[in-house]
């Protein structure tokens, strides 16, 4: 499998939403990764987009359809509800404009899912208390070289959701590949949410 790993539960608990056979747009793709694991287990197709060189490289060696871009400039390229699902995998948090890619992804796609780190997660909190920024498997950067600008809550994200008449379908909180359920805005470090238009 090209050295992908099929143990991530944050994958599974996508893939668990994405029909088999859809077509899938996935944003800020990286090396390919998500989308070769859905292929493998969903049978879908589509597309990545991912804006870094290496990236685009590591895509193409793994059989993956890559698109060179930048989310910043928007999704032009791609036609109204032309994907049944478009996924936005631990890259919210980079995006200058979240609300923009959100309202993107819901135009192109019929359904969106996002990952990004639970900034409200107990350990990032006790980091902050005693007075520096977190850095952990989901916020592995120093503040000054961090590519995260907008940094949420579940609780943030739920609301910046219902303010905008965004329906959220499913979520799920992980936190070291377990689900979390009780007090998930506390005790979960990585948020997956499955959404659509109101």
């Amino acid at each position: 499998m090209n050295g992908i790993s099929i143990d991530r539960a944050d994958f599974a608990a996508i893939a668990q939403w994405v029909n088999p056979g859809a077509r899938v747009l996935d944003l800020g793709c990286g090396d390919g990764a998500l989308f070769k694991y859905l292929q493998r287990d969903r049978d879908i197709s589509g597309y990545g987009v991912e804006l870094d060189d290496a990236n685009v490289l590591a895509c193409v060696k793994n059989g993956v359809n890559v698109v060179q871009r930048n989310l910043e400039e928007g999704l032009r390229e791609f036609e109204d509800q032309s994907f049944d699902y478009v996924i936005l995998s631990q890259t919210l948090q980079a995006m200058r404009n979240g609300e923009r890619i959100i309202k993107e992804m819901l135009r192109v796609g019929r359904e969106g899912i996002v990952t990004f780190p639970n900034f409200g997660y107990w350990r990032n909190r006790l980091h902050v208390l005693r007075g520096h920024m977190p850095v952990s498997e989901h916020l592995p950067y120093q503040w000054f070289d961090t590519p995260n600008i907008h940094l949420c809550t579940l609780d943030d994200f739920e609301r910046f959701c219902g303010e905008r008449q965004i329906r959220i379908l499913e979520r799920k909180v992980l936190t070291e590949g377990a689900s979390v359920t009780v007090m998930p805005n506390l005790r979960g470090a990585l948020a997956i949410y499955h959404f659509g238009p109101g």
